[in-house]
């Protein structure tokens, strides 16, 4: 279900459903607020949402995301554990609160989003949430996941890895980028499970991928397919 209508502060709003939400959110896309809300959410619900965020997407239709990779208020990260929320404040000061599933970002009031000193500073505070949140999500699911199947490993290590999602050395030490934490749930195991298998076998032989097989019920190929749809943070 699709709603459309016009608010004389907001301009053009679109509200819709879908079977993936599990919660209400708003972004701003090329000058429109966008809605959208679980299936079985209500209206009235997404309506009253809305009108407690009329200043912060007044905001973010005032300062619209520069195109590229540019943080700023407009900017939209959903981890699997967490949202992303930048905002400008009076304080002279930046600092972040990772609280109820939302990372809060506080910028001053004439914070220069185009500034590269901002920007590395904005992606520090969110690789720290995400290490943050790794350590505490990663190791756990791990460990499920090799007694679930019978694996066993030595140790397990976050890092900040931009080029591999996780590794196994020969010693079942298992090592995973805390950019897992940007997958959906499926994913993320796919990769816990990839390096659980390299424990039995360290090559990507038959034998490795009939293991893999075994452990995602016969998806390995189609998950991993998938994965290549995702960037490393």
């Amino acid at each position: 279900m699709i709603n459309k209508f016009n608010d004389k502060d907001l301009g053009s709003i679109t509200i819709k459903t879908s079977s993936q939400a599990k919660r209400y959110t708003l972004r701003v896309k090329d000058g429109v607020v966008l809605g959208t809300m679980p299936v079985h959410g209500e209206l009235s619900t997404m309506l009253d949402f809305i009108e407690s965020n009329r200043p912060k997407l007044i905001v973010a239709l005032q300062h619209p995301a520069p195109r590229g990779n540019i943080l700023n208020e407009a900017s939209e990260l959903q981890t699997s554990t967490f949202n992303l929320h930048i905002f400008r404040t009076d304080r002279d000061n930046f600092y972040m609160n990772l609280h109820e599933g939302t990372l809060h970002i506080a910028c001053p009031e004439k914070t220069d989003f185009e500034d590269e000193r901002v920007q590395k500073l904005l992606k520090g505070f969110i690789e720290r949430a995400l290490g943050h949140e790794a350590k505490r999500v990663l190791p756990g699911r791990l460990l499920t996941l090799s007694k679930q199947f019978g694996f066993t490993y030595s140790s397990v290590k976050i890092n900040n890895s931009k080029g591999r999602w996780g590794s196994c050395s020969t010693k079942g030490s298992i090592n995973l980028s805390l950019s897992l934490m940007l997958l959906p749930a499926h994913l993320s195991d796919y990769v816990l499970l990839h390096e659980l298998c390299h424990t039995k076998e360290m090559n990507h032989s038959e034998r490795f991928w009939q293991l893999m097989d075994r452990v995602t019920h016969n998806k390995a190929l189609a998950l991993r397919k998938e994965l290549k749809g995702y960037k490393m943070l």
